[in-house]
């Protein structure tokens, strides 16, 4: 493997060429002993602090193609990420699985800034330094987390920590009176771009919450929080409650026009039912009725055996008349 020779050194004092010298044998001797990626996440990732690299072995540079070739199990190819990660969000951990998957055998150190440099060189953040440190140890794609990281980076940083790679996105970074701070970090053949996710930042974030600020506060006033705990005025929290109970009336009517669209319905439905139930009985009553009633129907039927009977019923009877022995009377003078 190409080992650094002596005065293959930039003007910054970063190594940047390479020998084709073999190294010693007792250089050879010596193996790695620099901690592996990380094949569990079942616990967070460590910080540098706690577990720094104490291998011996010379730390041979490597260029892009021979680390994209692969390295043996024990050298794994140490890279380096940095930033604030302020809400930590899918563009920040989409950076940070770019870094990881550069090569077939990597080991990425995420670097976190400090509040009071963040503060001096960026501006003021939402979550503290603490809560930044935590939120990258969770990332599955960190093996190792370096608290306190530098704005820029030293020849003694980069050594220090044994770092092969320098990973962000190829945008010039300007800052702390550079044009750009990772140039001195390019010019030495160290630096691996990596692609910025669009839609989704920090800024972005905090801008959706400056916009609809009211929104915010007034569901934080109803989720319990005080006037004070969130900065507002008394006059804003009173008008934020009212609003509130307003948004309450208003969901109120909204589900009992709900629920009487619900009952419409169903009384619709039903009364589709009984139509048609309505329709069937008065077609079966309409039959009856004229097979009761109409014109040749069992009612006249009826009727007209019953007048016959009446008509013979009150009719006279006639006496048989006798023509024979029958004697008129005339009256005497």
């Amino acid at each position: 493997m190409p080992v650094l020779t002596t005065d293959a050194e930039s003007e910054t004092g970063i190594p940047k060429s390479l020998s084709n010298e073999p190294p010693s044998e007792t250089m050879e001797e010596i193996e790695h002993t620099c901690p592996q990626p990380r094949l569990t996440l079942t616990a967070p990732a460590p910080f540098a602090d706690e577990t720094s690299c104490q291998c011996q072995a010379p730390h041979e540079k490597l260029t892009i193609a021979q680390a994209r070739l692969g390295t043996p199990v024990d050298r794994p190819v140490r890279v380096y990420a940095d930033g604030i990660f302020d809400l930590f969000h899918s563009g920040h951990a989409r950076a940070l699985m770019q870094a990881k998957t550069l090569f077939p055998n990597s080991y990425l150190l995420v670097g976190v800034c400090s509040d009071d440099l963040t503060h001096k060189f960026k501006g003021f953040t939402v979550m503290n330094e603490a809560e930044r440190y935590e939120a990258l140890r969770h990332c599955r794609y960190v093996d190792e987390v370096i608290r306190d990281a530098p704005w820029t980076l030293t020849p003694e940083f980069l050594e220090k920590h044994k770092i092969d790679f320098v990973a962000h996105d190829d945008i010039p970074y300007s800052s702390a009176g550079s044009d750009d701070v990772y140039k001195h970090i390019k010019e030495a053949g160290m630096f691996v771009p990596t692609q910025r996710t669009e839609g989704i930042s920090t800024s972005d974030i905090i801008t959706r919450i400056v916009r609809d600020y009211d929104v915010y506060a007034r569901r934080n006033l109803q989720r319990g929080y005080t006037a004070k705990e969130l900065n507002v005025s008394f006059i804003n929290e009173k008008k934020y409650r009212f609003q509130n109970q307003v948004d309450k009336m208003k969901e109120k009517v909204k589900n009992v026009e709900e629920r009487s669209k619900e009952f419409v319905n169903r009384v619709e439905e039903k009364s589709h039912d009984l139509i048609q139930k309505w329709e069937e009985k008065s077609r079966e009553f309409i039959g009856n009725f004229l097979e009761l009633f109409g014109p040749d129907g069992a009612w006249k039927q009826m009727f007209q055996e019953r007048s016959s009977r009446m008509l013979q019923a009150l009719s006279p009877k006639q006496s048989p008349v006798k023509k024979e022995g029958f004697l008129s009377q005339t009256p005497k003078n």
